[in-house]
């Protein structure tokens, strides 16, 4: 094995990505390094080498106050080949094909000792604060990140780490309801294809979907949408009532900016569960005693837990979860994809393979 390894790292923020060289990481403990062979290009990557979010009221978050220091390999949604195992890893099979779990904890604190490593306070990620899959060779802290690929699709499966269960996290936010009552989706980009499929794997019939793009809407019905709706008409709001026969009571919003979130707090009704997941960013003025009395529950969904991977995993396997579309470019055209993804040209998910 070579001593380097070639790694498209984030180099300055708001930069392209830049390709450079560092040594192959050696497992320690319990450490497993996987060799990436496919991942998955996702909109927090655009934010993170952009270097901000926008938390509204003309204020930005900047990551580098999350401690991410430069150089860095984005790129989270991570699938690869177990190439060198720690003394304390146990028996993990070299060679075997492995889903990562990328939202890694501190291990230490009270959410990771329940497995919610998405909620650590001390987040020490893959492919944020630690090297993602933007790079040839990961190092996983513990084999229980991993989950075996079994005989899937390693392009679809890749992107089970973030967009998979993301929406598996928001979409059981949201259930259980009569599999007729309606679950309005704001965006049909790749997340909002991946909670239609979850939906649907979890016997829901009735999705309706929105966007501002009649392609994306598209392939939404083609994923099973029962309803689509064009928001970029003055009508929309109207539109998306008649479609749910609202007022709206189960809602998922994927992009989740000033806009959307202003359209949805006025559609929905009483005891509605609104989840936010887009990052879009903005603010929203909100009445706390017109929360009251609509009864209203808000949840702020960020990605999903170790047990949400493997019963997605498992979901799949089970032949019970369609698959995302996925558009495949080669592991070198990283910032052409994040150019695409960022220009909105993207149907489904972008996922690099080596």
């Amino acid at each position: 094995m070579a001593s380097s390894m070639e790694v498209w790292a984030l180099v300055e923020w708001d930069r392209p990505l830049r390709k450079i060289s560092q040594p192959i990481p050696q497992p320690h403990g319990t450490d497993v390094v996987i060799r990436v062979t496919h991942v998955g290009v996702c909109h927090s990557d655009l934010h993170t080498a952009e270097g901000f979010y926008d938390i509204g009221g003309g204020k930005r978050f900047y990551v580098k106050e999350r401690g991410i220091q430069l150089p860095v390999a984005l790129g989270h949604e991570i699938l690869g080949e177990v190439a060198m195992v720690g003394p304390d890893a146990g028996p993990v099979l070299l060679g075997s094909k492995q889903i990562v779990y990328p939202w890694l904890g501190c291990g230490y604190c009270a959410r990771c000792g329940q497995e919610a490593d998405n909620l650590c306070a001390s987040q020490r990620g893959l492919g944020t604060l630690r090297n993602g899959g933007f790079a040839e060779y990961v190092v996983v802290p513990h084999p229980k990140y991993l989950v075996d690929l079994g005989d899937l699709d390693p392009a679809v499966a890749c992107t089970f780490g973030c967009s998979g269960i993301t929406t598996l996290s928001a979409v059981t936010k949201v259930l259980p309801l009569p599999p007729t009552s309606p679950v309005l989706l704001i965006g049909a980009g790749g997340l909002g294809l991946s909670a239609i499929s979850v939906l649907k794997a979890l016997g829901h019939d009735f999705i309706v979907a929105v966007d501002v793009s009649d392609e994306k809407l598209q392939a939404a019905t083609t994923a099973g949408a029962t309803r689509a709706v064009n928001s970029s008409t003055p009508s929309a709001a109207q539109r998306i009532l008649e479609a749910t026969n609202g007022p709206v009571i189960a809602v998922i919003d994927f992009v989740n900016n000033s806009a959307t979130a202003a359209m949805v707090n006025g559609l929905v009704g009483k005891g509605a569960r609104w989840v936010q997941v887009g990052v879009m960013g903005g603010s929203l003025e909100l009445s706390l005693v017109g929360n009251i009395f609509k009864g209203l529950t808000i949840y702020a969904n960020i990605t999903g837990n170790l047990e949400e991977l493997k019963q997605l995993v498992e979901l799949a396997k089970q032949k019970k979860l369609a698959p995302v579309p996925v558009q495949k470019m080669p592991w070198d055209s990283v910032n052409e994809a994040m150019s695409l993804l960022k220009a909105g040209k993207v149907s489904g998910r972008m996922v690099l393979e080596r």
